[in-house]
């Protein structure tokens, strides 16, 4: 198995140091996946802009969160789902809804079960959504901004799901009692 140096703000190339200082200012520490993408100093500047760009879209934190476990779950990224997890926690999101996101199943508020549905179309059509999901999801209540929205939020996580699937992140201990592993 080829492996990845997970770097440290000491250790990581001269390119990637000021978005790691940025991060571990944030969070008061790097989480492994920034660690891992430091490798790549434009991987980890891209999927930071990214994550920041995203924050600023006009969908409610649940409802980006909604965007990010969807795409976790798609894509079959156990680090992100349990760092979503803890990340929804915090957020004060429902139980119930973040056990049917981990889960795959239907979600118990219309308006988030209506993103969760397009944002599983996005990513398991590859952008591919037929007139009839986009008008569903516009039906409940979303507008033409977030379907463009759910695109970037989609396009955050792809680029962390791959880096974790290729370089077998390891959890971080914050994200203990949130593991998770695709039901099948």
């Amino acid at each position: 198995m080829t492996t990845f140096t997970r770097y440290t703000v000491e250790t990581a190339p001269a390119a990637s140091r000021p978005v790691l200082e940025a991060v571990q200012k944030a969070f008061s520490f790097v989480p492994n996946l920034q660690g891992n993408m430091a490798e790549s100093p434009e991987l980890l500047a891209g999927y930071s802009q990214l994550w920041d760009l995203f924050g600023k879209s006009t969908l409610t934190p649940h409802e980006q969160q909604v965007v990010y476990l969807t795409s976790n779950f798609e894509n079959n990224c156990h680090y992100c789902m349990a760092g979503h997890t803890t990340l929804a926690r915090m957020i004060e999101m429902a139980p119930e809804v973040i056990a049917a996101l981990r889960a795959g199943s239907v979600i118990p508020d219309a308006r988030l079960e209506a993103l969760h549905v397009f944002t599983t179309a996005v990513v398991r059509d590859r952008g591919f959504v037929n007139d009839a999901g986009i008008e569903a999801f516009l039906a409940a209540g979303f507008t033409r901004r977030n379907v463009l929205e759910v695109v970037l939020g989609v396009a955050t996580k792809v680029m962390s799901n791959y880096t974790n699937h290729l370089v077998h992140t390891q959890l971080d201990p914050f994200m203990k009692g949130n593991e998770w592993t695709k039901p099948a």
